[in-house]
């Protein structure tokens, strides 16, 4: 199951018993009987890495869409909420390590009452994001999402990443200046850049494509590169479990 849904048998037997345990004061498993326990973890986890058309996942497991849809729909909140433990808060980051950010759009279908969604910059609809990763590349964390209309600045500010913290030890691009971050300079109107200052762009972007390449570690889950097609209202709670899931993920490495 590993390259269908990123974990080994031994970590989603582990998520299986986390599941369990989580909902064991449960009146009723909040997946479908027809598929026990660890058929429903692992269709849910191959629905999130995968972004599967749940037809197509139904036919796999020999059930119907609307099973399919109600093993996601009962265990994606079961994910996040059972995980918690392992996502990292800002108030967890350290004021002396040196931290690179970027925002990432997560699409979703174009919903026409839904116009804050829309991000000029991207020209689609979705949601936006904060992650900040070290100068290794690790990922520090990710925030919660907010509009996909909302500028990265905007978004930093609300995540609440920089509070008690210094920025100039912070680094990222040219949509983050006014935060007093370390950024490339930005083009004057009247002037094309002197030479060093072109250097300095160079040797600032060397630096940050570490959080490009953290960004794509954590788009392998294509739920959050793709369209996301469940309704737009479960679009947050699944953002939160995949984060969760890819930070219990790191935490088994």
């Amino acid at each position: 199951m590993y390259h269908t849904t990123g974990f080994s048998k031994d970590q989603i037997l582990d998520l299986c018993s986390r599941a369990h345990s989580h909902t064991a004061d449960m009146q009723k498993p909040p997946w479908p009987p027809v598929l026990d326990l660890y058929r429903a973890v692992v269709v849910t986890l191959t629905y999130l890495r995968r972004n599967r058309v749940q037809a197509a996942l139904a036919e796999t497991y020999d059930v119907s869409q609307s099973t399919i849809s109600r093993a996601v729909s009962g265990l994606t909140p079961v994910l996040k909420n059972m995980l918690t433990e392992f996502v990292p808060t800002a108030d967890e980051l350290d004021p002396r390590t040196l931290y690179i950010v970027d925002g990432s759009l997560l699409p979703c279908w174009s919903w026409a009452g839904h116009r804050e969604l829309y991000s000029g910059k991207h020209k689609t609809t979705g949601l936006n994001v904060q992650l900040a990763c070290r100068l290794d590349g690790s990922l520090a964390g990710v925030s919660d999402p907010i509009n996909g209309s909302r500028h990265d600045t905007f978004a930093l500010n609300e995540s609440s990443a920089l509070i008690s913290m210094n920025p100039s030890l912070w680094i990222g691009d040219k949509g983050y200046i006014s935060n007093d971050m370390l950024t490339p300079i930005r083009k004057p109107t009247h002037r094309a850049l002197l030479d060093w200052e072109k250097e300095f762009n160079t040797q600032v972007n060397k630096v940050r494509y570490v959080i490009e390449q953290a960004i794509a570690n954590f788009k392998t889950w294509r739920i959050m590169h793709t369209d996301y097609r469940r309704p737009l209202k479960s679009f947050r709670q699944t953002i939160s479990a995949v984060v969760a899931l890819h930070f219990y993920k790191i935490a088994c490495e």
